[in-house]
């Protein structure tokens, strides 16, 4: 299950979601870190498929977690070769230009 929180900025949606079990913790290795905040990534739970339906409407997406990641990596949103892994946790950014 992920959880997704969705944002609105203008003519921008912007997603934040991420594996729900790792809701509240922090990464760190070397100079990289990423807080999985509560107030960023949590809102509304929901099955990959659903957020398949998001990432492909999403202007901008902030993914961490394997299952939230590999997710847009199979719909070609994320490529694997950029993806992050901090503490071997996986981190993706997509951005569409429209």
């Amino acid at each position: 299950m992920i959880s997704i929180k969705i944002y609105h900025q203008g003519n921008d949606i912007l997603i934040g979601a991420c594996d729900k079990e790792l809701i509240g913790k922090k990464f760190v290795d070397g100079k990289l870190q990423i807080d999985v905040t509560k107030e960023f990534y949590g809102g509304r739970i929901i099955p990959i498929e659903t957020l398949i339906q998001y990432l492909k409407e999403a202007t901008i997406a902030n993914l961490v977690g394997k299952n939230a990641v590999k997710c847009a990596i199979k719909i070609g949103l994320v490529d694997p070769k950029c993806v992050l892994k901090i503490k071997g946790i996986p981190h993706a950014q997509m951005v569409r230009m429209r």
